[in-house]
C-alpha cells in the first residue's frame, strides 16, 4: 500500500507515481487524441460539413447518457471500495483477535513450551493465511520451532487452524486450562476460520463479468462519438478535451478494478505481510 500525506494535495497534481493511471492510459490516450484529429480533419477539411448538418446534435445523445454512465461508474467505484474496506476491517478483526488470544493466554499458561507454541503458532496463521490469499506458496521456513507441516494440496489456514484448537483442547484435557478459560479463548480461536471465509469471499467473488464488460464498452463508444458532434464547437480544441474526458472516465474504472481485489500484490492492495508481522510483533510481546 503506497504512504502519503493525504493534505499534500498539490504535489498530488504534479507527481505521476508508476501505479498513476495516467502512466497506463498513455498509449490508448494517444490512439484517442489521433482518433479525435481524424474526425475533426475529416468533418472540417474533407467533407466540409457545415453547422446545419444533424451530425451538429450527436452532444444530444451524450447529455442523456452521460448522466447514466456516471450512475454506472459511481455504483462501479463505490462497489470496489466496499471489498477493500471490507478486506481492511476483516484482517483489522484477525489483528485484534491474534492480540486477544495472545493476552488470554498469556494469563492461562504457566509452562514455557505451551507459551512458545502459540507465541508462534497464532503469527503463522496470519502468515500463511496472507501467502494463501496471494496464492503464493507455504514456506516451511514459517513453521520453524513448530511441529507442524503443511500439506500444499489441502487448505493451508485451515491446517494451521486445526493444529492451534487441537492444542488448545489438549490444556483443557490435560487440566492446564479450565472449561471456564477453553470457553473464553474459543470465540477467537473460531474467529480465524470465519476470517479466512470473508477474505475468500472477496476474492473468489469478482464483479459479475457481463457488468464489468458493459462499463468498459460504455466508456469506449461513448468517447468515441464524442468528436463527431463537438467539432462544430471546439474545432481542432476537441482533441485535447476527449483525451481528458477518457482519462477521466477509463481511471475510475481502472481504480475500481484495481481495489476491486485487495489481497493480490498492486501499489494499493493492502499490506496483508505487513499486518502479519505486526502481529508476530504484538503476540511475541504478550507471550
Amino acid at each position: 500500500m503506497i504512504q502519503y500525506n493525504p493534505k499534500d494535495w498539490i504535489i498530488f497534481i504534479f507527481r505521476f507515481h508508476e501505479s498513476d493511471t495516467f502512466r497506463r492510459l498513455i498509449p490508448m490516450m494517444i490512439f484517442i487524441g489521433l482518433y479525435a484529429g481524424g474526425i475533426a480533419y475529416l468533418e472540417l477539411e474533407f467533407w466540409q460539413l457545415s453547422e446545419k448538418s444533424h451530425v451538429k446534435n450527436i452532444p444530444l445523445m451524450h447529455t442523456t447518457v452521460g448522466f447514466v454512465l456516471s450512475l454506472l461508474l459511481a455504483y462501479r467505484t463505490n462497489t470496489a471500495y466496499e471489498r477493500w474496506w471490507e478486506g481492511r476491517k476483516t484482517w483489522g478483526a484477525l489483528v485484534n483477535n491474534s492480540r486477544n488470544l495472545a493476552l488470554k493466554l498469556s494469563a492461562y499458561l504457566s509452562e514455557e513450551s505451551d507459551r512458545n507454541f502459540f507465541r508462534k503458532a497464532i503469527p503463522t496463521y496470519a502468515s500463511v493465511l496472507s501467502k494463501h490469499l496471494s496464492n503464493e506458496e507455504v514456506s516451511q521456513m514459517l513453521f520453524e520451532g513448530l511441529d507442524l507441516k503443511i500439506n500444499h494440496h489441502n487448505h493451508a489456514p485451515n491446517q494451521v487452524a486445526k493444529i492451534l484448537f487441537q492444542k488448545a483442547n489438549e490444556l483443557y484435557t490435560s487440566g492446564k486450562i479450565t472449561g471456564d478459560q477453553f470457553y473464553i479463548i474459543n470465540d477467537e480461536l473460531q474467529s480465524f476460520t470465519g476470517i479466512c471465509g470473508v477474505c475468500e469471499r472477496i476474492k473468489n467473488t469478482p464483479i459479475p463479468y457481463s457488468y464489468s464488460a458493459f462499463i468498459k464498452k460504455f466508456i469506449f463508444f461513448y468517447v468515441m462519438t464524442l468528436p463527431f458532434g463537438y467539432v462544430f464547437s471546439l474545432g481542432y480544441y476537441v482533441i485535447p478535451v476527449v483525451v481528458f474526458i477518457f482519462y477521466v472516465l477509463a481511471s475510475l474504472e481502472l481504480i475500481a478494478e484495481e481495489i476491486e481485489d485487495p489481497f493480490g500484490g498492486d501499489d494499493n492492495d493492502l499490506p496483508t505481510k505487513k499486518m502479519a508481522a505486526n502481529i508476530k510483533k504484538h503476540v511475541e510481546e504478550l507471550l
